[in-house]
């Protein structure tokens, strides 16, 4: 058990140097994200209301075919009139008239909706590409920014990383699935030591008969106020060299 605290305890020591490195990089890596997330955003719109315009341009296309077809009716009808020979068939070409007429007329009105409609889709897509040109040259800028800190790290933090991945193979999956859930319970310190007696994470006071037990290094202890699993000074002192 000696073995596994101080392997556990050189992950931790790891894991927060890496901590450190992605401290550096300060809001850049969450602003980037933020950013491309805005992108994907503006780009999910745009193709929606690419949609609705050409969706509103196909409807106002068949409205403009059906009062053109409605027009060669009412002349068509108009023309037949001349003709009748009785007033029920001039009485049933005047009903085929009016409802041409007012077919024409509610398809333009349908028509200039739909062309309406359609403009202002094509201009909301003018303003978002517009918008999309502004956050990809932010975002252009933000990762060359995060390059450069990422690269003047580069090979201290490919360190950290394979000395981590070698301390992973070392752990037991039920230690590191409860080392990585207090982690993220407690921002990034899952173990820490005991300093003149208190945990070093949320400093509050461990009971004397704790600190003698913790001495023995046979088991994994846990603070009682803030449940990180704290270690002996031994441990702290030779985790480095046992890792």
């Amino acid at each position: 058990m000696e073995n596994k605290l101080r392997i556990l305890y050189a992950l931790q020591l790891v894991d927060t140097a890496l901590d450190e490195l992605e401290e550096l990089k300060g809001d850049l890596p969450a602003e980037t994200r933020g950013i491309g997330e805005k992108i994907d955003q503006l780009r999910a719109e745009r193709t929606a209301l690419e949609t609705t315009m050409r969706s509103a341009f196909i409807a106002r296309d068949e409205a403009d075919s059906g009062i053109i077809s409605f027009r060669e009716k009412l002349e068509k009808y108009k023309a037949q009139q001349l003709e009748v020979r009785n007033n029920r068939e001039y009485d049933a070409l005047t009903r085929e008239i009016d409802y041409a007429t007012g077919a024409i007329h509610r398809l333009e009105k349908e028509m200039e909706a739909l062309e309406g409609k359609a403009v202002g889709a094509k201009s909301e897509i003018e303003l978002i590409d517009a918008q999309i040109e502004e956050y990809a040259k932010l975002l252009e800028e933000k990762q060359a920014a995060l390059q450069e800190i990422s690269k003047t790290n580069e090979a201290e933090e490919l360190k950290y990383r394979h000395e981590r991945e070698k301390l992973l193979v070392r752990i037991e999956k039920s230690y590191l699935d409860a080392y990585d859930r207090i982690r993220k319970a407690k921002k990034g310190r899952a173990i820490v030591p005991v300093r003149r007696g208190a945990c070093g994470g949320c400093f509050a006071k461990v009971p004397p008969q704790k600190i003698l037990e913790l001495r023995q290094n046979d088991r994994i202890y846990h603070c009682e106020h803030c449940g990180r699993i704290i270690v002996s000074d031994e441990i702290v002192e030779t985790a480095s060299t046992s890792a």
